[in-house]
């Protein structure tokens, strides 16, 4: 399955996206795919980094080019209110967000 459309799967359906980035296995959830210099880039709150938990949960940002190995996990997760869909650097550059409310 293209890179893409895993990742609008595991956004639509609030499934924990499984990736490998910058050489580590990561367990996220993806809140928002959108475009920075013409790159595709989603932001998502890491649950796992290499099968251990974050000492803090934060959004993060991670570069649709830099991930390998990505498959949509069995996992759901629930919104958090570290996403803020209103933050302006998603104004105009957003391609896929989840729903919330």
């Amino acid at each position: 399955m293209e890179m893409n459309k895993i990742v609008l799967e595991a956004i639509a359906l609030r499934k924990c996206l499984e990736a490998t980035y910058n050489r580590t296995r990561f367990r996220m959830a993806p809140y928002i795919l959108y475009t920075r210099h013409d790159e595709l880039y989603i932001d998502a709150v890491a649950l796992e980094r290499d099968g251990r938990l974050p000492r803090e949960l934060k959004m993060g940002t991670f570069k649709l080019a830099g991930m390998s190995d990505l498959r949509v996990s069995d996992q759901p997760f629930e919104p958090d209110n570290l996403y803020n869909p209103r933050d302006e650097k998603y104004a105009g550059t957003t391609l896929f967000a989840i729903e919330l409310g």
